[in-house]
C-alpha cells in the first residue's frame, strides 16, 4: 500500500503501544512455566503473533485477542513447521528454546531473514547437542541441548545471548555462559536479565560470565503488564524535535531497561528540548545541531535520528553501524535513500553515515524497502518536509507497530 503523507510539523499526544521486545521475553517465559499467564499488551505486532505461533507449534497454547494474550505453557509438540515470519527476535530466541525442550521440525522464515547471519550461534547450538540445517528457505533443528560450558561473543548480536539465557535454565544440569569482547545491544540483554529476574529464574553474572542453575521453570504469575516500546515511542519523540509546539509521548517508564530509551538522551544532545513527568515525555524543537552518534547500543533508532539530523545545523557522522547492512533492509543504504530522495544530503560509509544538514527536506518518494522502521522515518520527515512524502509498501509497519498510521493521524499539522 502507497501513503501519501502531507508536510509540516506535528503537535499532539500519543499512547505509545507495548514494548514489542519486552512481548517477545514474556511470552516466550509464560509459555515455559507451569501455569497460564494472562499479558496485556497493548499493539500486537506480527512479530510477537510470530513468536506466539512457533510456542503454539512446539506445545504451548496461546491464544490473542485484542491486547491480551492468554498463554497455557508447554505440553506435547504439536506440529513440525514454525513459521516466524520476518522476527530475527523470534528465529534467535527459540533456536536455543527449542534446542532445551528437545522440539524438532523446521522454521520457515519471510522476507531477508533467512539471509540474516546466524553464525556464531549456530555453530555453539550444534556443539552442544542440536541439529540445524539451514536451506534456501527453511532451517530445520532436531536434538536437544546439553549443559556445559557456552561462549559467544558479545558484539555479534544481543538476540544470541538473550536465546542462551532463556535456554539455559530449562536443561537439567548447571551451565554457564561467558560472553566475549564487547557486549552490543547492552539495553536489550538487561532486559533479558530483568525479565528473568522477575521470573524467579536463578543465575549469577560475574564478570563476562553467567552461571546458571539448571532444571529450572519461569513463573511470570498469574498476569503481567507489558511496558510502552521506547524504539516506536522515538519516532514521536523525533517528530517532536520537529516541532515548535512539540508532541507529547504517554506510557513509557522512566525505570525502563529498555536500550532505545537512549532516544531521549540523544535529541538532548541534538539541541531539542526536553521535558519528562511521570510516564510523558515532551520533545519541542530547539535549536538543533549536528552531533556524533554511536549505533552500537542503539540500532534500531538510527533511520529516525538520521532525519532529525538531515535538518540539523553542521554534520552529524553515524558510527559504528555496520550491524544495521543486516536488518529488514540495509538500513544504512535505506537510510540514506530515505533522505537523499526527499532532498537531504547523506553519504554511506562501509560502517556509518554523514549527513550534512539542510535547512528543509522537500518532500518526494520513499521506497521502504518492506522495512518498518523506513516507513516510519519516512513519516518523521514529512514533519520536515514543504512538500507530500510519499511512502511505498507502507503496511509494513505492522511488523512491529500496527496502529502507526492510525495513532500518526491523531496529530495535529501545523502549517
Amino acid at each position: 500500500m502507497t501513503k501519501t503523507i502531507l508536510p509540516g510539523e506535528r503537535t499532539g499526544k500519543v499512547l505509545i503501544p507495548a514494548s514489542k521486545s519486552q512481548a517477545h521475553r514474556a511470552v516466550i517465559l509464560a509459555a515455559l512455566g507451569n501455569h497460564d499467564v494472562e499479558i496485556t499488551c497493548k499493539g500486537i505486532s506480527d512479530d510477537i503473533v510470530a513468536t506466539a505461533a512457533c510456542m503454539n507449534s512446539a506445545g504451548a497454547n496461546i491464544e490473542i485477542s485484542g491486547n491480551c494474550i492468554h498463554v497455557k505453557p508447554v505440553g506435547e509438540q504439536r506440529s513440525s513447521i514454525f513459521e516466524c515470519g520476518e522476527s530475527g527476535s523470534t528465529l534467535r530466541f527459540l533456536l536455543p528454546v527449542f534446542g532445551a525442550l528437545g522440539v524438532e521440525g523446521e522454521f520457515i522464515p519471510h522476507g531477508r531473514l533467512i539471509d540474516r547471519p546466524l553464525s556464531p550461534l549456530d555453530e555453539l547450538l550444534r556443539s552442544h547437542g542440536m541439529s540445524i540445517q539451514k536451506t534456501e528457505t527453511t532451517i530445520k533443528v532436531s536434538g536437544r541441548l546439553a549443559p556445559g560450558e557456552y561462549e559467544i561473543p558479545g558484539d555479534v548480536s544481543s538476540q544470541y545471548i538473550t536465546g542462551l539465557l532463556l535456554a539455559l535454565p530449562l536443561l537439567e544440569g548447571n551451565s554457564t555462559l561467558r560472553v566475549t569482547g564487547d557486549l552490543q545491544s547492552k539495553g536489550y540483554v538487561a532486559m533479558t536479565e530483568e525479565l528473568l529476574r522477575r521470573s524467579g529464574i536463578e543465575y549469577a553474572h560475574v564478570g563476562d560470565t553467567y552461571h546458571i542453575k539448571g532444571s529450572q521453570k519461569p513463573d511470570m504469575g498469574d498476569s503481567f503488564t507489558v511496558e510502552g516500546d521506547y524504539s516506536n515511542a522515538a519516532f514521536y519523540l523525533c517528530m517532536g524535535a520537529l516541532s515548535e509546539e512539540g508532541v507529547t509521548v504517554v506510557g513509557l517508564n522512566p525505570d525502563s531497561s529498555q536500550g532505545d530509551k537512549a532516544a531521549i538522551l540523544v535529541l538532548k544532545e541534538m539541541g531539542a528540548d526536553i521535558a519528562t513527568s511521570g510516564n510523558s515525555v515532551t520533545v519541542k524543537k530547539g535549536s538543533l545541531h549536528g552531533v556524533t552518534i554511536d549505533a552500537s547500543q542503539i540500532p534500531d533508532l538510527i533511520p529516525t535520528l538520521s532525519v532529525v539530523a538531515s535538518v540539523c545545523e553542521g554534520e552529524t557522522h553515524i558510527i559504528n553501524a555496520e550491524r544495521l547492512r543486516i536488518k529488514e533492509s540495509d538500513r544504512i543504504a535505506s537510510t540514506c535513500s530515505l533522505i537523499n530522495n526527499l532532498g537531504g544530503n547523506a553519504k554511506e560509509l562501509p560502517d556509518g553515515i554523514v549527513i550534512i544538514g539542510v535547512k528543509n527536506l522537500t518532500g518526494g518518494t520513499v521506497d521502504s524497502c518492506n522495512d518498518h522502521r523506513i516507513a516510519m522515518s519516512a513519516a518523521v520527515a514529512a514533519c520536515a518536509s514543504t512538500s507530500k512524502v510519499t511512502i511505498l509498501d507502507s503496511m509494513c509497519v505492522r511488523k512491529s507497530y500496527p496502529g502507526f498510521w492510525e495513532d500518526f493521524a491523531t496529530l495535529e499539522i501545523k502549517s
